[in-house]
């Protein structure tokens, strides 16, 4: 764990990528389905609690996934946390531009940041939990969302996998190498597999599925699951 990237450097590698994230198709594209991952997170949040009045968006990047829920429920008062401060503020202008409802931002890890209890109806987070690092970690933000969520409301994850069995995972990976060959060349996968192995500590769906449940989440769902990458969530019981 030690050799991994610090938050820091984490941070300052986004800075640098405000405009790329600023659209979906180039900023997400080393993410298989992403264009479909978002579309299914936004319909099922939208679904699960159509009365919803309040989003936490964790991770937020430049906005994408907040702008897409918007779409469905235009009502919604926004709360954003993200490590950047220019990514914070590309998405509070952009979703400025579709909301006149309040629009609070963090620059803060979710690691180190409070969050008042019982608060939001639904709470995003895309591509940001494969940073935690050990399980103390995952718990504790699994059990803090948990506790900021209405009863009733939801947790939306879309994100990079591992999985449990080693020849699962080699088998895996070669064939995420390959669709990033395929999309752009073998530079390009060399490229995104250094960051991955620098800043990423990902966890397989099950683990998340099964700690999800251990926090206290009564429903779990899968919305997607290809390759490395899965889209799912879970309900908070009433």
């Amino acid at each position: 764990m030690t050799s991994k990237s610090t938050p820091d450097e984490i941070r300052a590698r986004f800075d640098q990528d405000v405009e790329r994230f600023s659209n979906l198709a180039s900023g997400q594209s080393a993410t298989v389905d992403a264009p479909l991952s978002l579309e299914l997170i936004a319909q099922a949040a939208a679904l699960t609690n159509p009365e919803a009045t309040h989003l936490l968006d964790i991770g937020c990047g430049a906005g994408n996934y907040t702008l897409k829920v918007l779409e469905r429920l235009p009502r919604l008062s926004i709360s954003l946390v993200d490590l950047s401060r220019p990514m914070l503020e590309r998405a509070k202008d952009r979703i400025a531009q579709v909301t006149s409802n309040p629009v609070t931002c963090w620059q803060s890890d979710i690691r180190d940041l409070e969050l008042e209890t019982e608060r939001y109806d639904l709470i995003l987070a895309a591509a940001v939990l494969h940073h935690l690092r050990d399980e103390n970690e995952w718990e504790q933000v699994f059990h803090k969302i948990y506790r900021s969520l209405k009863p009733g409301g939801s947790f939306w994850v879309s994100d990079l996998v591992e999985h449990s069995l080693p020849q699962v995972q080699a088998f895996m990976w070669e064939r995420y190498g390959r669709y990033l060959s395929e999309l752009k060349d073998d530079t390009y996968r060399d490229q995104v597999f250094d960051y991955i192995r620098k800043e990423d500590t990902p966890r397989p769906l099950i683990f998340q599925l099964n700690l999800l449940r251990r926090s206290g989440f009564q429903q779990v769902e899968v919305l997607h699951k290809n390759n490395c990458f899965a889209a799912f969530g879970a309900v908070k019981g009433r």
